[in-house]
Order: structure tokens, then C-alpha cells, then sequence
């Protein structure tokens, strides 16, 4: 009897997310369920105030990543289609990977697992580290791959959040050291193992066209607008939120101004780079994420946002081409700019931060008190 042939390396791909999403239906059918409605009106009226206070901030994030984050990568003129594809689908499949392990912890230690918006919010950032992570290698590996590092970076991303956040009591509101500066070496460490031995010239379809930078700078702009709701939504509300939704707003606008002037004075003929306005304009929101919820000054804000995105446009300038040159290290991205350098200068501006607050300074984060 003849042997059956093998499947068709272009079916392996639906069988495998197939089998995936039929495992976390069955995963969510033995373990997953809702909180039971409370028959208290005080208790009802708690729950819907802090939905309606946690909900639309959750929908700016969606906008941010499945619209901005999208149309931020479409630089690429010949992969914008399957980059729009891909982040869409990696979103989704981290998401769900990131709460069928939080379930899984979950249900061993305390048994049935109630799901709410908060931990699906914090599966989402789990989803954001493997979105900007991939960025390193954007447009040089194939979707399987891309699945692969997704699979291996969100359980490492929950471990390494854990141990910052809960073990050594770190406060991140805004992710700039667990999500940024993780997602950025973790995609450069992926970068070196895949490509590092060897150095590949620039093909010509990678160079970007007028059209690519402007759905590229589109994606930039929105992410621009909701990046105050990304680093303000974990801030207890009232002055903490409030705080941080100032703090990121002055920030980026420096950032932004400050992008313009070292980008105007960086090139030749005086013109603006697109790829410094991509991404100069947004390393604000990446640094400030550390100290946006503390007392701190407006100048404070203002100062870092214009320190990340000078290091940032520097940083495309000089150090990506350096990198690529002495350690073969290579950033489609540039997510050493972005979110690298920026996240180091935001965790370095926490450390001075704490040491100059006054005693009593309030800062909590929501993840601590669920």
C-alpha cells in the first residue's frame, strides 16, 4: 500500500494555527470564565465606573497597534500588504498564547481563572514586545518564522515582566523598560542569531518610495495621537492618570520638535529624513513611560523627550550603520533607535527620578493591586 504523501509545506501553516486555536477553545471551555454580575448596586456602579474608565484608553491601544503600528512598518514598498497581514495576525496569536499561559499559572495555583479587561489588556503588551521585536528582521523571514519567535518571546517576556515587576518592585507604567528595551534586544538577539554571520547589502526593493514613507509617517501620526493612552492606561486614575497623560503629551511634543531641528541640521541639503520623523517623533512616548505617572516638573518632561529623540535620530544616523558594519548586526527597523536607546534614557531618568522624590510621592499601578 502506498505511502501517503506529505502534507504541503503551504498547508502547515493553517493545520498548525488550526490546531492552536482548537487547544484554546478547549482550554477555555475546562478553565476560562467571567466574573459572576454583582447583586450589589454599589458593587455594579464600581465595575462599570472603572470599565468606562479603563475601556476607551483599551481602544486607543487597539487603534495604536493593529492601525498605527501597521501602517508605521509599511516603509517597505513590496511588503507593505503582508506587513499590515502579519502584524494583524501575530497581535492576535500573541494575545491569545499570552493569556493561555497567564490561565495556565493561573489555574495551578488558584484554580478556575476569571477573565477580565485587565488581563486581557496585559496580554496585549505581552502581544506589543513580539510586534516590536520582529521589526529587527521585518521583510527577511516568513510568517512561520515570525510565529516561531512569537511563540518563544511572550513566555520569556512574562517571566522577565514578573521578575522587574513583582519580584524586584520596579514600577513601569508606561513599559519603557519591560516592554521596550526587552522587545528591542530580544528582536536584536533574534537579528544576530538568524543573519548575524553575514553582512547583506541593502536590496533595492528594501529602499523606501514617497508613497511607503507617507503611509509609513500616516502609521507615525496615530501613533502620535494615542500614545498618552498607552502609558496612562496601568496608572491608578485620578492625579497618577492625570499625571501621566500630561507628562507623555509634553514629552512627544518635544520629541517631535526636537526631531525636526537635528533632522534639518543632520542631512545635507537641509531637507527632513523621513525615517528620522518615523521615528524621532515617537521616542518621547518610549522614554517617558518610566516617570510619567510621578510628581516631577513640566521641564522634566520636556528635557527627556527632546534627550530620546536626539539619541534616537543619532542613533539612525550614526550607530545603526556602525552596528551593522563592525558586528554584522542588523536592524530593518531600527528598533535600537526607537525603543533602545530611548528606553535606556527613560530608565536611567526613573533611577534619578526616585532618588530626588519626595518621600510620600504617590505612584501605584493597577497589575500590583489586582
Amino acid at each position: 500500500m502506498a505511502a501517503h504523501p506529505p502534507a504541503h509545506p503551504r498547508r502547515l501553516l493553517p493545520l498548525s494555527l488550526g490546531l492552536f486555536q482548537g487547544a484554546l477553545l478547549l482550554f477555555f471551555a475546562l478553565f476560562i470564565t467571567y466574573d459572576k454580575p454583582s447583586a450589589q448596586a454599589e458593587d455594579a456602579n464600581l465595575v462599570a465606573n472603572q470599565l468606562y474608565g479603563i475601556f476607551p484608553l483599551f481602544q486607543d491601544i487597539q487603534v495604536m497597534l493593529v492601525v498605527g503600528l501597521g501602517l508605521l512598518l509599511t516603509f517597505l514598498p513590496r511588503y507593505g500588504l503582508s506587513v499590515l497581514t502579519h502584524n494583524f495576525l501575530l497581535l492576535n496569536f500573541s494575545t491569545q498564547w499570552a493569556l493561555l499561559l497567564q490561565g495556565l499559572l493561573h489555574h495551578i495555583h488558584h484554580g478556575q481563572v476569571h477573565l477580565d479587561l485587565h488581563n486581557l489588556l496585559i496580554a496585549e503588551f505581552a502581544a506589543v514586545t513580539v510586534l516590536i521585536s520582529v521589526g529587527a528582521v521585518l521583510g527577511r523571514t516568513s510568517l512561520c518564522q515570525l510565529l516561531i519567535v512569537a511563540t518563544c518571546e511572550v513566555p520569556v517576556y512574562l517571566a522577565s515582566e514578573w521578575v522587574i515587576v513583582t519580584h524586584l518592585g520596579v514600577l513601569d507604567v508606561g513599559g519603557t523598560i519591560t516592554i521596550h528595551v526587552f522587545s528591542c534586544y530580544f528582536g536584536l538577539g533574534v537579528s544576530k542569531a538568524l543573519f548575524g554571520a553575514v553582512q547583506r547589502p541593502v536590496h533595492p526593493k528594501e529602499n523606501p518610495t514617497p508613497c511607503s514613507d507617507l503611509m509609513s509617517l500616516v502609521g507615525t501620526l496615530i501613533l502620535w495621537v494615542f500614545w498618552p493612552s498607552f502609558v496612562a492606561v496601568l496608572c491608578q486614575p485620578g492625579d497618577a492618570q492625570h499625571r501621566a497623560i500630561l507628562n507623555t503629551l509634553l514629552a512627544m511634543s518635544a520629541s517631535a520638535m526636537t526631531t525636526v531641528v537635528a533632522s534639518s541640521l543632520l542631512e545635507k541639503d537641509g531637507k527632513l529624513s523621513p525615517s528620522h520623523l518615523q521615528n524621532g517623533s515617537l521616542a518621547g512616548g518610549v522614554a517617558i513611560g518610566a516617570v510619567a505617572d510621578m510628581t516631577m516638573p513640566p521641564v522634566a518632561a520636556l528635557a527627556l523627550g527632546s534627550l530620546s529623540a536626539m539619541a534616537c535620530v543619532l542613533g539612525l544616523k550614526f550607530l545603526t550603520p556602525l552596528l551593522a558594519r563592525k558586528l554584522t548586526l542588523q536592524d530593518q527597523c531600527g528598533i535600537h533607535n526607537l525603543h533602545g536607546l530611548p528606553g535606556i534614557l527613560g530608565a536611567a531618568a526613573s533611577a534619578v527620578a526616585i532618588l530626588v522624590a519626595p518621600e510620600d510621592t504617590s505612584r501605584s499601578r493597577l497589575s500590583q493591586e489586582a
